[in-house]
């Protein structure tokens, strides 16, 4: 299974006032609250939790078919962290979701997984022939099969990605 979630923050900017009261608390454990506080650009690690929540969300609801999104039920812990990269995992109910991000000056843009092994497996996808279930979840049709396929998009940008079978 994979997710993924892209973040133009040019459009972020517009959209959202992360620094608004109450939007932090709202949205991030205590834990995460500590590392958006203490990293040297805080919005930065705002919006790196934030497409971590989602990108392992849309695991979780593929996964259970719940269509409750409860960020702060999405727990957030990093790996690693640089300037370009972070690794790290998302707890959901006993479910652990492994992430890489790739950072950008224009974007963050998370990928998850559910082993972590599977993280050098993903795949972009440039195909258009994309069909939902009952339940919305999005599929990649083939010529034999529906696979599982993660679908992204903000502002300026949008990613496809599915793990190579």
């Amino acid at each position: 299974m994979i997710g993924n979630d892209i973040i133009d923050l040019a459009q972020s900017r517009i959209e959202s006032n992360w620094q608004r009261k109450g939007f932090i608390e709202k949205l991030f454990t205590n834990e995460e609250q500590l590392l958006i506080q203490n990293h040297a650009e805080p919005e930065i690690m705002v919006w790196l939790l934030w497409s971590m929540k989602e990108a392992a969300y849309k695991i979780y609801n593929r996964q259970t078919k719940i269509r409750e999104f409860s960020p702060k039920k999405l727990s957030c812990c990093l790996d690693s962290l640089n300037s370009r990269n972070a690794l790290g995992k998302v707890i959901c109910d006993k479910n652990i979701y492994h992430t890489k991000t790739t950072l950008s000056s224009e974007s963050i843009y998370t990928v998850a997984v559910r082993h972590f092994e599977h993280l050098n497996n993903v795949i972009d996808v440039e195909t258009k022939e994309i069909v939902k279930d009952e339940n919305g979840v999005p599929f990649l049709k083939t010529s034999n099969s529906l696979q599982a396929i993660s679908i992204s998009h903000h502002g300026r940008f949008e990613k496809r990605v599915t793990l190579r079978q």
